[in-house]
């Protein structure tokens, strides 16, 4: 696991990090980007624990390709408490 996202996950980064929150992200995008930065766990129940230092968020797989808003909100501030972001 490493806290710098490759060149295929920086678009997704991008997405998140813009605090206008107008972007689509995808589900698939935003997952793989937690895989490359965090530790993942799929729980029993479906959820994913998400672990990024002393960070820890639970998320559900959405029901549509995109996440809503709320997710967004949400990984952004795990992203920022766990200091990933654009160099």
């Amino acid at each position: 696991m490493s806290h710098e996202p490759s060149s295929r996950h920086r678009n997704t980064l991008e997405k998140l990090l813009d605090h206008q929150g107008h972007a689509n992200v995808e589900w698939r995008e935003v997952i793989s980007l937690l895989e490359q930065v965090a530790d993942v766990e799929e729980e029993h129940n479906g959820k994913y624990k998400v672990k990024l230092g002393s960070e820890v968020l639970f998320l559900h797989r959405p029901k549509h390709k995109d996440v809503d808003q709320q997710m967004l909100v949400d990984v952004r501030h795990l992203l920022e408490q766990g200091g990933v972001g654009l160099a």
